[in-house]
């Protein structure tokens, strides 16, 4: 798979989150309600919900809540660490490691002058039977109503030369979501499942370059 592929993110408080993919036609689904998930997958010929498996559950799980991961981190029972310095793309900065209380730890590079995060490390893939390192890189970062957005990512895969690149296009700040949104999707059976995908409310829609392994969303 190949291109561009537009997509739409919604996310709500407190880990709620629902993932739209336009594809050859098709929107696939990703819902996560804050315990459960499902995904539709039409393009696959899967046109009913599938529950997450468990591997799928616990990245979730593992990915940032609406404020990131250092904002409030030790309300939310981490610790951080300061390791040392690196540069990162020819700038200066401070190399952290932030451990979960659920013992879930992972480092962070913030740059040494504007303090805004410029690599995070990802959710290790399994490629060729082994696991390979991920590094999520964060750009081009634009004021939208008081916060600081990157509006730009590229996700490095160790031991694969085509990365993923994606491009804010449109931020929305509270919106209103109803919270049917993050439940169980409609297959085949029933379209409202898929003319509820573009709400009134969009909170980030962006358009992605795919890389060669599958995206751990």
């Amino acid at each position: 798979m190949s291109g561009c592929r537009p997509f739409t993110l919604q996310m709500k408080r407190p880990r709620h989150q629902r993932l739209a993919i336009e594809f050859e036609g098709k929107t696939a689904l990703q819902v996560y309600d804050g315990q459960n998930g499902w995904k539709l997958r039409p393009f696959l010929g899967r046109d009913d919900p599938e529950p997450f498996s468990d591997d799928e559950k616990q990245k979730i799980a593992h990915q940032d809540d609406l404020d990131g991961p250092l904002i409030d981190y030790a309300a939310k029972g981490s610790r951080l660490e300061l390791e040392g310095t690196e540069t990162v793309e020819g700038k200066a900065n401070y190399r952290l490691k932030l451990s979960r209380k659920d013992g879930y730890a992972r480092r962070i590079w913030v740059d040494g002058t504007t303090f805004l995060e410029t690599k995070i490390e990802g959710n290790p893939r399994r490629l060729d039977g082994r696991m390979h390192a991920v590094e999520n890189y964060l750009r081009d970062y634009r004021q939208v109503s008081g916060l600081t957005i990157p509006y730009a990512s590229e996700t490095r895969v160790d031991g694969v030369t085509q990365t993923r690149r994606m491009t804010i296009e449109k931020v929305v700040l509270n919106p209103k979501l109803d919270d049917q949104l993050f439940g169980k999707p409609v297959g085949a059976g029933g379209r409202a499942g898929a003319q509820a995908q573009r709400p009134a409310g969009v909170a980030n829609t962006v358009a992605s370059q795919p890389a060669a392994a599958e995206p751990s969303q």
